[in-house]
């Protein structure tokens, strides 16, 4: 083993020799104790690699002045650990003169660190000693074969870190866990990503309120006042709800392995050749997902918001043939194309609808295809108001085990008060939305009428029509109308379906809306 400080020479030591060699003796040392979590569970304790250098200085009658604990502490870099500033500050004050370690990989696996540690110790004429490798960095062999080692050990750590993220990227493409939370909306189970009830509601009323608003604020605000919360029971965000909007798991398409952290921390987007999508189940359509996220991107592009909803009859429904939107302008009494100048008299579009609105209604076929719809949106809505009940319940338990708490003595009155009051004011929210969910649902029950009732109903509103005001007509025509495109001199009205269930609970929550808000 090569020692530091000695030199072997035969025959007699001449008195310079022997004055070093006394020097030798009288080094005050620090001993460096890094022992990983993984070597502690294989039995290597601190207490045994310091035991290790001890015995080693004592042969070697060096005073160990100081010991440097950094247990479990990661070798990638430990430059910046307080014990490795206070070694340094020691090296270079000469409180000590030499640092034994029992090997380079427990000093630190970065190369350039450890290179940089030598220089360190070569200005302050100290020594790195390095028992299991047998290195002096005294001598110009023994800095070689550190640089050597050294260079080993980055490589070590290089092949651990490029196995990690070849794993990475096959759990990935399993659509398993990377060790990160589930998007909001999901969970791991069985180490699979899946719906999760309780939060899949609230991340799909999200989408829905934001394509109709279009303000972030406002849906924040809105999911706020119905008593929802994100996952660590915050309020929702600006930020929140553009990154949960810009999700892509929320249409079926889970994205992994697609971010990493800078050296400041910041989270940066890999190139998109690295990102593994993974197909799971969709809360949303991929339309509804595309459409909130074209408006984000007319936000960001700085596009001015979007302003108060159109006066006019088929504003945002009606097409020209060549493909771009009609519109009425300035007080001209016609919709017209900005592209081709094709144009139509607002008063004949509306005659064309109404006619096209009672053949529509006595068709069988659209009459089913309205029932349809109206006992899908009753599925709905009896699923929404469960995942809301859940969400009550969590809170509610979770205001119970806070009482349990301060009863028990567990939590003083201030800090009762301080866990039970927003939990009161959740509850609050929560009981409100869900008064409101049951009203809409008791409107859905009622409304399931059978096809006679349909017809009797389509009927009475076309020869209502003339009587109802714009903004009436306005509601009917959204509801039923899916496009309508100009093309030369004919006019095709596509429709959906009647809006009897659906704008009944429509106009219940705009009437409930207009009670609570305060004047």
């Amino acid at each position: 083993m090569i020692e530091t400080g000695i030199n072997w020479n035969s025959g007699q030591s001449s008195p310079s020799e022997k004055e070093d060699s006394k020097l030798q003796r009288q080094r005050e040392v620090g001993i460096w104790i890094r022992v990983s979590t993984e070597d502690q569970a294989r039995g290597e304790s601190p207490e045994h690699h310091e035991k290790r250098a001890g015995s080693y200085a004592e042969s070697r009658d060096w005073n160990v002045r100081e010991v440097y604990h950094l247990e479990a502490v990661s070798g990638k870099a430990v430059s910046g650990h307080p014990e490795a500033k206070r070694m340094l500050k020691d090296i270079q004050s000469g409180h000590i003169s030499a640092l034994i370690f029992s090997k380079l990989a427990r000093l630190a696996r970065n190369t350039r660190e450890l290179l940089d540690f030598a220089d360190l110790f070569r200005e302050a004429n100290a020594d790195l000693v390095s028992l299991q490798e047998s290195i002096d960095t005294s001598t110009p062999a023994g800095r070689l074969f550190y640089t050597m080692i050294a260079a080993m050990a980055q490589w070590e750590r290089e092949e651990i870190a490029d196995r990690v993220k070849a794993s990475i990227k096959v759990r990935a493409q399993l659509g398993k866990s990377l060790g990160g939370p589930a998007p909001f909306g999901y969970q791991w189970k069985a180490n699979k990503l899946v719906v999760d009830p309780n939060e899949a509601p609230i991340r799909k009323r999200l989408h829905e309120l934001f394509a109709e608003h279009k303000r972030l604020k406002t849906v924040a605000r809105l999911l706020n006042e119905a008593g929802y919360r994100t996952r660590n029971r915050a309020k929702f965000s600006d930020a929140t709800l553009t990154r949960l909007l810009q999700d892509t798991s929320a249409k079926g398409l889970y994205r992994a392995n697609h971010t990493y952290r800078d050296r400041e921390g910041k989270l940066k987007f890999k190139p998109e050749s690295e990102w593994i999508l993974t197909p799971v189940e969709a809360i949303v359509s991929e339309e509804l997902w595309d459409q909130c996220n074209q408006i984000l991107e007319e936000r960001r592009n700085g596009r001015p918001a979007p302003g108060p909803k159109p006066v006019h009859l088929f504003a945002g429904l009606l097409w020209c043939g060549c493909g771009q939107k009609m519109y009425v302008f300035s007080k001209s009494p016609k919709y017209i194309c900005r592209k081709c100048k094709a144009k139509i008299p607002l008063d004949d579009l509306e005659a064309i609808f109404r006619e096209q609105l009672q053949g529509f209604f006595v068709s069988e076929e659209q009459v089913k295809k309205h029932l349809e719809a109206a006992n899908e949106h009753l599925q709905e809505k009896s699923e929404a108001l469960e995942a809301h009940k859940r969400q009550l319940e969590k809170v509610q338990a979770e205001m119970n085990r806070v009482y349990m708490l301060y009863q028990e003595e567990q939590i003083t009155t201030e800090g009762f008060g301080r866990l039970y009051k927003p939990l009161e004011a959740q509850e609050k929210s929560l009981q409100d939305e869900e008064a409101l969910l049951e009203g809409e649902l008791d409107a859905l029950r009622v409304n399931q009428i059978s096809a006679s009732e349909v017809v009797s109903e389509a009927q009475t509103l076309h020869a209502m029509w003339p009587k109802l005001d714009i903004p009436e007509k306005r509601q009917i025509i959204e509801s039923i109308t899916d496009r309508i495109v100009l093309n030369n001199d004919a006019v095709e009205i596509t429709l959906s379906h009647l809006p009897s269930s659906v704008e009944s609970t429509k106009r219940q929550r705009h009437l409930w809306d207009s009670w609570r808000r305060p004047a």
